[in-house]
């Protein structure tokens, strides 16, 4: 086996938290760390690139990182190394529910008619707290007036949401700021495993949101001077650029030190396009201080991450939540409720020799536990969701 899978112990990484961040599948980081048989689809070593990153990022010393990909012998079947101890089933027990939807007997037990963690139909359905606030603003002046954000959050912590209401904003308050959203449908950080979004791909979609009359010039050399001659001209004509940037976790290191260049494109001293980046933790691996590969990229970019919604704010946002909905959240679930949504969405973990608490309070995975406790209280013709109802789904 690989001594990798000795390194991950160490820190206290589960082989799953390894496959999330390198997008493979459970059974093939198994085989990689247990047999040293590496994906043959991928490049082995970009591969090892991506693990040394994520290792990193761990609290990995530098020592086992540069020793993770060394081959070592199987314990034998009596050693009793707690070390080399298999991870412990439990760990990696799926904790988020799919998606729940409020049956039609729910609807009539607690006298709902609307759902309350539905899709957003405005912008007064957008529940917001102090960190949430400063999100919305920091894109808001971004978008206005220029700069580089990173925007990194968990699946489901509202960054899909924010950026709507970036758009919302914009029109409501009839800036003259044109949003620029290259389609990331099936976007992979390498060719191997979907379609990489390019440098190419952003100025095609730069030039049809700015001038969709221009016909591009063929070569990419006569595209990007082109772009630069019409960016001039809209920006004379009174307009801001932004591009906005979603599953930005996926775009390849090559194109994001090319966003650097599109940053770079102005006129005396104005930035003619601000840029912002929206998407998962794994973002953050990639725009690591350590990784030397977009240094420049990094020092020029302000990443904030989305936190989880704790304590009193949990209480706070199932309020605003179902108040939107018509229906006072006391005549739902009491404070043993939600107590225990809380408990049941945090979960302790140990990280690079730490104890630490690692939460899931994002609001599609409170709106999915939420919904899924209604539907049991129903069904057991319980009147109000508690604790145990909560434990039993």
């Amino acid at each position: 086996m690989l001594k990798l899978k000795q390194v991950l112990q160490g820190v206290g990484r589960p082989q799953s938290a390894l496959a999330e961040s390198l997008k493979l599948s459970g059974a093939a980081v198994a085989q990689l760390l247990n047999h040293s048989q590496w994906p043959r689809s991928l490049d082995i070593a970009d591969l090892q690139g991506r693990i040394r990153m994520f290792l990193t990022e761990s609290g990995a010393n530098d020592a086992d990182i540069a020793n993770a990909f060394e081959e070592v012998d199987l314990p034998c079947s009596n050693t009793a190394d707690p070390a080399l101890k298999e991870e412990p089933s439990g760990e990696d027990e799926p904790m988020l529910l799919p998606k729940q939807t409020l049956l039609p007997p729910t609807r009539k037990a607690f006298g709902m008619f609307r759902d309350p963690f539905d899709e957003l139909s405005c912008a007064q359905d957008m529940w917001t707290s102090p960190d949430i606030r400063y999100v919305r603003e920091a894109m808001y002046q971004t978008a206005k007036h220029g700069g580089f954000l990173a925007i990194e959050g968990e699946s489901g912590a509202g960054k899909s949401t924010l950026r709507r209401d970036l758009v919302n904003r914009l029109v409501e308050k009839k800036d003259l700021v044109i949003i620029i959203e290259p389609y990331v449908l099936a976007s992979e950080d390498n060719d191997t495993k979907g379609k990489s979004l390019k440098s190419t791909h952003i100025a095609e979609a730069m030039m049809a949101a700015v001038s969709p009359l221009t016909k591009p010039k063929n070569s990419p050399e006569a595209r990007f001077a082109q772009l630069h001659k019409v960016l001039k001209e809209s920006h004379a004509a009174g307009y801001r650029h932004c591009l906005v940037i979603e599953e930005a976790h996926s775009l390849p290191i090559p194109t994001l030190k090319h966003l650097k260049r599109i940053l770079e494109l102005e006129v005396g001293f104005t930035k003619l396009v601000s840029i912002i980046m929206i998407g998962q933790p794994e973002l953050s691996v990639k725009l690591s201080e350590r990784n030397a590969d977009v240094r420049e990229v990094v020092q020029r970019c302000e990443r904030i991450t989305l936190p989880p919604i704790e304590g009193a704010r949990l209480e706070e946002f199932l309020k605003f939540r179902f108040d939107r909905a018509g229906k006072a959240l006391g005549e739902v679930m009491d404070a043993t409720g939600i107590q225990a949504i809380a408990t049941r969405l945090s979960q302790p973990a140990r990280r690079g020799g730490r104890d630490e608490t690692v939460s899931l309070l994002y609001p599609l995975a409170i709106g999915n536990l939420v919904i899924a406790a209604m539907n049991l209280a129903a069904n057991l013709g319980a009147p109000i969701v508690t604790a145990d109802i909560v434990k039993g789904v």
